[in-house]
């Protein structure tokens, strides 16, 4: 596929917006403003930029009315909730405000590169039937994360990640194929699942699916997501053309977010697994950081490395009574 760039011309006043920017922020005051700034620097295509801080103790939405004042940003809209919504449930809010015909969903630990949204944008009109797509993102030392985009979890990538092969044998797409092993995100592709700090997604699909499903208060919701729409015909596809900055994990301690991301785990395998699936899968998962904990430490005394990370799946482990039943489903409306 061609690689179009937009003009590099402001978007005309008043001109309505083709893509709302979403950014939800908790405690990352810093890092949003610069998130905000890289945007502003670096995008071209019509947009509007819609903050939604969910009651940061640090400060953040005072700083951000501060340094964007809508006299002199009027495309960007802050949301200042006095409510932690979450995620999923921050997104939902947000969207409900947007008029553009899509919606990028934009972590606030990110940076914008190169013309990152435009170029994005661009490769939406190009792949109109993909329905949602996403970029490549680099981490804050520059190394490329393979989890901007990757495939459904199933029962066959859960027995390859427990019993160690996909991390022997990362490079394989049969062994590592949650990771599309081998692939380095160098060539656009159809996906599973695009990361949710970079995602573009068609604002009718979006409203069609009802957005993300809030029982995923924060990870494993773009990736139910993903699947409702390619449920509906939708297949999400990843272009390399598009590259940003994301830091990650800046708003929760390492073994807090794998807590969470385990919440989701058992949450898709309960809900997108096979119905004879479900109950192996859930076990599988629920080993994971057993395995991960006492094989990671035998390798690491072999190789005579740190055992650090053994020690951060044993303290999952010691912790699975917090996620090995999932996320609660929510009360019925």
């Amino acid at each position: 596929m061609s690689d179009p760039i937009p003009p590099d011309l402001p978007a005309a006043a008043g001109e309505a917006p083709r893509v709302s920017i979403l950014v939800i922020s908790y405690n990352t005051r810093e890092m949003t403003l610069a998130c905000l700034a890289s945007v502003l620097a670096e995008t071209a295509v019509p947009f509007e930029l819609i903050v939604l801080d969910n009651d940061s103790p640090d400060g953040s939405a005072a700083a951000i009315a501060a340094a964007f004042p809508a006299q002199d940003f009027p495309q960007v809209q802050l949301i200042a909730s006095r409510e932690n919504h979450g995620f999923a449930g921050g997104n939902n809010v947000a969207a409900r405000t947007a008029k553009g015909e899509m919606l990028l969903l934009l972590n606030p630990d990110t940076l914008i590169r190169d013309r990152a949204i435009d170029r994005l944008v661009a490769f939406a009109d190009e792949t109109p039937e993909a329905g949602i797509w996403g970029g490549r993102t680099l981490t804050g030392d520059g190394v490329l994360d393979p989890g901007c985009a990757f495939a459904d979890q199933t029962l066959w990538s859960l027995l390859c990640r427990t019993s160690g092969l996909a991390l022997l044998l990362k490079d394989s797409p049969v062994f590592n194929s949650e990771m599309y092993g081998g692939w380095k995100r160098d060539s656009p592709r159809a996906v599973d699942v695009v990361m949710g700090c970079f995602f573009l997604i068609r604002r009718s699909l979006w409203e069609r699916l009802g957005g993300f499903d809030l029982t995923f208060v924060m990870y494993g919701e773009e990736a139910d997501l993903c699947r409702r729409a390619r449920a509906t015909g939708a297949q999400p596809w990843m272009t390399p053309a598009a590259e940003i900055i994301h830091y990650g994990g800046a708003s929760a301690p390492r073994v807090d977010r794998e807590i969470l991301k385990m919440k989701a785990r058992v949450t898709l395998a309960r809900r997108h697994l096979a119905p004879w699936q479900r109950p192996l899968g859930v076990f599988l998962l629920r080993a994971w950081p057993l395995s991960r904990a006492l094989g990671g430490g035998s390798l690491a005394r072999l190789l005579g490395r740190d055992g650090g990370a053994a020690g951060h799946w044993q303290t999952v482990w010691r912790r699975r009574a917090e996620w090995q039943d999932g996320f609660p489903a929510l009360p019925a409306a």
